[in-house]
């Protein structure tokens, strides 16, 4: 009898700029995703992830993502419940899935330190007779979850290379890269506000500019 695993993680959780992806993966073949080499995508180079992401929406059972642009990010931040908007997505991605594919178990990569906590939200808010696991590290552990991994990083690369080719290089996005500090103190200074595609809500943005943050929040 085939047994259907699915796995759910994200992609872009820490930048400033740009969107956060999640995706899942659903699979009768976990064996399958280990031989052909799916692991963390932050493991994996962008040639290797690309070449894996084409290979695996031919065998995956299912596969879907949601795009969260940083103004829903930035509303969740000022709430303090950023793991929450994960959960509310992920509850979306697992509930649609089940439409479309029967699953007997989804493991989730726990953004929450306490995983059983994070797995918990997700039970309270699934209505369906299936199992959740949440892990932390689960994207390296799980090979759904790799699998899910890789999905959400290429579609978000994806979508990072459109932001540059419309606003320029800002660089990685992350607040640890000096072109993407540089970035938002040249856009700033010339413009007198940010792009939407800066998330706002970031320490980051408010060391660059200040107070000035302030004026259009």
């Amino acid at each position: 009898m085939r047994e259907f695993v699915g796995g759910v993680d994200e992609a872009g959780r820490g930048p400033v700029i740009g969107p956060m992806v999640m995706a899942i993966a659903v699979t009768d073949d976990m064996d399958k995703l280990r031989r052909i080499g799916a692991k963390d995508s932050k493991e994996l180079s962008p040639q290797s992830r690309k070449a894996l992401f084409n290979v695996l929406k031919s065998i995956l059972d299912y596969v879907d993502y949601e795009v969260i642009d940083p103004g829903i990010i930035d509303n969740y931040v000022f709430m303090n419940a950023l793991n929450r908007l994960e959960a509310e997505v992920a509850t979306r991605l697992i509930s649609k899935a089940l439409n479309n594919v029967g699953i007997d178990v989804i493991y989730v990569d726990s953004p929450d330190p306490i995983a059983e906590r994070y797995g918990e939200m997700l039970k309270n808010a699934i209505h369906a007779n299936i199992k959740i696991v949440s892990m932390n590290k689960a994207d390296k552990l799980i090979p759904v979850v790799s699998a899910a991994s890789i999905i959400a990083k290429v579609i978000r690369d994806s979508i990072i290379e459109e932001l540059h080719r419309e606003y320029g290089d800002f660089g990685s996005g992350y607040p640890s890269d000096p072109r993407t500090i540089n970035f938002l103190r040249n856009w700033f200074r010339e413009h007198g506000e940010l792009p939407p595609i800066v998330r706002k809500s970031w320490s980051t943005v408010r060391k660059i500019i200040g107070g000035g943050l302030d004026n259009y929040l």
